[in-house]
C-alpha cells in the first residue's frame, strides 16, 4: 500500500469511530423500541463505509477484505444489526471488484463511490433452495421490460439505493438491479424474527416495475469467483462483533455491580474470581472467535488476488479459504450464542432487567447463526479433510457472477 492507503485495519476503524460510538449509543433504545437506524446508516455511506474496499483511484480506501471485515466486527459490536444489513452491499461490491474492466464496472464503481448502497432481493419461499424462483421478468408488447414477484429475506433493503436480484426470464435465470425508489417496489419492514430485528430482512414487491433489459445478465455464467465464502464470512464476522460486545456488558457490569451473594468469595464482584473466570471465558471465546473469522478472511485475500479481475479465481486457493470461512462458522455458531448465555452468569436477576437488553446478544447471535445451518458445513469440512471434497461443486449451479453486465 501506499501512504495515501488504508494503513491496516487499525486506521479503517478509527476512521469510522465516532460514528460506531453514536451507533453503540443507541443501540438498546433501537432495540427496546424495534427503531430502524436509516438516518444512522446513511451518514455511515456518506461518510464512506461502503466504499472501503475499492481502490483509491476509484474514491475507495483501498482496504483488504480482512480489514474491511474488521470493520464489519466493529460496527456489529456496535450494533449486530448495523453490521448485517449492510452484507449484501459489502457482497455487490465484490462482485463489482471481480468484474473485468468496462463501461458497466464503471457504472457502479461510479455509483458505489458516491455513497450508493445496494440491498438484495434473491430469496424466496418458493421451492426448496435458492435455484426456485418465481419473479418473473418480461418484455411486454410494448416492448418495456417488467418484474413481477414477491421476494423475502431483502436484508437491508429497506436503507439502499439500489436493490440486486434475481429472476426468471422464461426459463432462464438472470440477475440486475433496479432502483429501490422505482414506481412499482415496495418494500416491508415485515420481518418477524426474535432476532435482528432492526436489519428490516423482510418482504420486497415488485409490481410491473421497468427494467433496463441491456442490464440483464444470465445468472452463473461469470467465472469463478470468492463471492459465496465472503457472504458467509460476513455473516461469521457479525457474530465475531457479538462476542466482543457480550465481553463489553459483561465487564460493564461487574465494574459496577455492588451487590453479591451469600455464597461468594468476596463483598464486591469485581474481586470475586469465580465472576472473573466468567469474563475470561467469554473474552478467550470473542478472542477464538474473531481469530477465526480473521485468518479466514486473510485466506480469502489470497485467493481473490489469484487473478486478475474479470478471470476465475484458483479454485484449489479459493477452496482454502471457504474451508476456512465454514470452519470459523462452526466455531462461532457454537461458542457465541454460548457466550451470551454465559453473560448472565456474572450477575443476579438484574441482568435480566427489560431495560438492560442483554438478551438481545443471544437471540441476535442466534438468528445469524441460522441463515446457513452449522450442521451442513460440519459435515462439508468432514468431507474436506476425509476425502479432499470442496465445497464448489455445490456452489456451482448458484454463482452469482454474470458475464459481463449487471
Amino acid at each position: 500500500m501506499t501512504a495515501t492507503q488504508v494503513v491496516g485495519s487499525a486506521s479503517l476503524v478509527s476512521r469510522f469511530q465516532g460514528l460506531i460510538d453514536e451507533v453503540r449509543a443507541g443501540a438498546v433504545a433501537r432495540e427496546l423500541g424495534r427503531e430502524l437506524p436509516i438516518d444512522l446508516v446513511r451518514r455511515l455511506a456518506d461518510a464512506g463505509v461502503g466504499r472501503v474496499r475499492l481502490p483509491v483511484d476509484d474514491g475507495g480506501l483501498d482496504a483488504s477484505i480482512a480489514e474491511s471485515v474488521q470493520l464489519t466486527i466493529a460496527l456489529s459490536a456496535a450494533d449486530a444489526n448495523v453490521g448485517h444489513l449492510l452484507r449484501s452491499h459489502a457482497g455487490f461490491v465484490e462482485l463489482v471488484l471481480r468484474r473485468a474492466p468496462g463501461a458497466d464496472r464503471d457504472v457502479w464503481v461510479s455509483r458505489i463511490a458516491d455513497g450508493s448502497l445496494v440491498g438484495n432481493a434473491t430469496s424466496e419461499l418458493t421451492g426448496t433452495t435458492l435455484a426456485d424462483i418465481s419473479t418473473r421478468v418480461a418484455e411486454g408488447d410494448d416492448g418495456i421490460w417488467r418484474l413481477d414477484g414477491r421476494k423475502f429475506y431483502s436484508t437491508g433493503t429497506l436503507y439502499s439505493d439500489w436493490v440486486y436480484l434475481a429472476a426468471a426470464d422464461g426459463d432462464a435465470r438472470v440477475t440486475f438491479a433496479v432502483p429501490t425508489d422505482a414506481p412499482g417496489v415496495e418494500i416491508r419492514d415485515d420481518w418477524d424474527g426474535f432476532g435482528q430485528r432492526a436489519t428490516a430482512s423482510g418482504t420486497t414487491v415488485f409490481d410491473g416495475v421497468e427494467v433496463d433489459a441491456s442490464q440483464l445478465a444470465t445468472y452463473g455464467a461469470g467465472p469463478l469467483t470468492h463471492i459465496q465464502a465472503f457472504y458467509q464470512l460476513h455473516l461469521v464476522a457479525v457474530l465475531a462483533g457479538v462476542a466482543e460486545e457480550v465481553v463489553r456488558d459483561a465487564a460493564d457490569f461487574v465494574r459496577a455491580r455492588t451487590r453479591s451473594y451469600v455464597h461468594a468469595n468476596t463483598a464486591r464482584p469485581a474481586d470475586d474470581p469465580q465472576v472473573l473466570e466468567v469474563v475470561g471465558r467469554l473474552s478467550t471465546t470473542a478472542f477464538a472467535v474473531r481469530s477465526a473469522v480473521l485468518e479466514a478472511a486473510r485466506l480469502l485475500d489470497v485467493a481473490a488476488a489469484s487473478a486478475e479481475p474479470g478471470d476465475a479465481l484458483d479454485a484449489r486457493l479459493l477452496e482454502e479459504a471457504e474451508i476456512a470461512v465454514y470452519q470459523a462458522q462452526v466455531l462461532a455458531t457454537d461458542a457465541v450464542p454460548d457466550a451470551a448465555t454465559r453473560l448472565f452468569e456474572v450477575g443476579g436477576a438484574s441482568a435480566t432487567e427489560r431495560t438492560r437488553a442483554l438478551d438481545r446478544h443471544w437471540r441476535n447471535a442466534r438468528t445469524v447463526a441460522s441463515h446457513n445451518p452449522a450442521t451442513f458445513k460440519a459435515r462439508t469440512i468432514g468431507a474436506w479433510e476425509v476425502s479432499g471434497t470442496g465445497p464448489l461443486g455445490v456452489w456451482h449451479r448458484y454463482e452469482t457472477v454474470g458475464p459481463t453486465r449487471f
